[in-house]
Formats: C-alpha cells, structure tokens, sequence
C-alpha cells in the first residue's frame, strides 16, 4: 500500500502549486472554497472539487468542512505540507497576486537571466500573528491587537482596530485600519504587532469610508533644479518624463511613502543635496497637508 508521505512527494508540480494555494488561503484567510480553487486557476469546478479531495487525502485533518462557509477552514491540528506559510513568503505571493511560489528548477534561472535582490531586515509578524490579521480584512471583521508603536502610549494594552487592506513600500508591511481608541483611519507596521486576534464582532468600518485611501492625487515631480542639465536629461529619459515634468497617480494615504522611497526634494528652496535627492516636488502646497511628516522644513 503506498503511504500518504510517498504520495505526497509523488505530486506533479502543476497539482504541488494548487495544493499551495489551497494551504496557504485556508490557513491565512481562514477558509478555502471550491470556487476559490476554479477562479485562481482558470479550471471548473469538477477539478476544483478533485483538488480539495487530494488535498484532504494527503493532510488528513487539517482541512474541516463547514456547512456556514461552504467551504473548508483550518483544523485546530493545521500543519504546513505543501507550502512554505513564513509571512516573508506568503506577502510577496498576496502583493503580486500570484496563487502559488516555487517550482522544479531551484536556483537554476528559467530564462536564462540571473536576478539578484537588494538584502533587507526581515520585518515580518509572528505567522500566527499575520493569519489573524487577514483573516479579519477577509471577514471583514474587528481584531484586537497588542501593537508596538514609536509614537503613540507608552502602554501596550490590546487595542481594537478594523483592518481593510495591506500596504508594501518596498521597505516594510503595514496594514491599514479603523483605530477604535483614536477614532480614525491608521498605518501599523505588521512587524510591530505582537499579538492579534479576530473577533466575531463585524467592523463598523470600511475602505469607502478611509477618504485617504479612496481619494486619488497626482504628485508632479520634477529633476532637482540644482543639477546639471545632463543629469537632469538622463533623469527625464529614467522616469519617462515630458516636458522635465514626472507624474505619478497615488492614494493620499501613499503620498508620503512615495516621497520617501523616490528620495524627493520636498523643501521649499530645493536646499537639500541634489545627488540624494534627486527629485523635487512641484505641487508641494497641494501634497503637504497629506504627508506632513514627510517634508522637510
């Protein structure tokens, strides 16, 4: 009789990738459906339904059917088989949109093209600690969380938040939500959250009612005046600019992440070093009551 361990590592790569996605929405949203399956897949609901029934097959127990859902949630006994759930793996795969990572080739690149990274700290939540999070922007639900801040109390007594949507500035993860405590819509780095839980409450809040979320700004962006204008030519060509004129569409609540990844001159003389800083901003009256912390003085 072939054991459930041979099978599992028997699986095609095409089926590995399916199993992955099933796992890694089950365990971080908190349900997998059939539907879920067929739609990230482009495949009917037939094979969807044989997926979820290998799955199960292969990791007994760690998915349950739930009649409420229709669909199937985590086991109190949930373990990882097929996918690798590290937040530093599964937040990439949310940001591109992509179902599934890896595949046969290990470091060997498919086209040919060696890619490398810039290294960076690892400045990610507990997983536990992310699930809980996504769960509650899926389900649209409260969460209480105890959350480290630089700025707010010294005291880190569990705070309630409503989440509704995650942010990647290159740097760092954050989750944008409905603060309770201060009545408004907040960033809270993912990294500084230690615990987290979703409630059964719904949130009261949502996206359509975070005005610097849905309102839309365009930044005018222009080379540093004080460099040369060779420098300031081979910068139009890099950004794709007309008429030494850079435009970028961005929510407010963006803004000043924005200024800080592209390194933008936001002084009103244009006083700071133009080999750092690069770009300048046109429009700053119209942007600085949006990101004020985001500009010099």
């Amino acid at each position: 009789m072939v054991s459930k361990e041979k099978m599992r590592l028997d699986v095609k790569w095409a089926t590995r990738q399916r199993l992955q996605y099933i796992e890694i929405m089950a365990y971080y949203t908190g349900v997998i459906t059939r539907s879920d399956v067929a739609k990230a897949f482009g495949m009917s609901d037939a094979a969807a339904t044989k997926d979820l029934k290998l799955y199960g097959d292969l990791a007994p127990d760690n998915l349950i059917y739930k009649h409420n859902v229709f669909g199937f949630v985590p086991g109190e006994g949930f373990r990882e088989v097929f996918a690798d759930l590290t937040p530093a793996n599964v937040l990439p795969l949310i940001a591109a949109n992509l179902a599934a990572a890896g595949g046969p080739y290990e470091n060997e690149p498919i086209y040919g093209v060696t890619v490398d990274t810039l290294p960076t700290p690892n400045r990610f939540p507990d997983k536990a600690v992310l699930a809980q999070i996504l769960r509650a922007i899926k389900s649209r639900s409260k969460l209480e969380a105890v959350y480290y801040s630089l700025t707010d109390r010294e005291q880190h007594d569990p705070r309630i938040l409503e989440p509704h949507s995650l942010v990647n500035t290159g740097l760092r993860w954050h989750v944008r939500a409905y603060n309770e405590e201060t009545y408004d819509f907040r960033d809270f780095v993912l990294s500084r959250f230690v615990e987290a839980r979703k409630l059964d409450a719904a949130a009261e809040s949502s996206a359509q009612y975070d005005d610097d979320w849905t309102e839309m700004v365009t930044l005018q962006l222009t080379p540093h005046p004080k460099l040369d204008t060779q420098k300031r030519m081979s910068l139009m060509i890099d950004y794709r600019g007309e008429n030494d004129l850079i435009e970028l569409t961005v929510r407010r609540a963006l803004i000043a992440y924005v200024l800080q990844r592209l390194a933008v001159d936001t002084t009103q003389d244009h006083s700071l070093n133009p080999n750092a800083y690069q770009l300048a901003l046109r429009n700053r009256d119209e942007i600085e009551p949006f990101a004020g912390w985001a500009f010099h003085s």
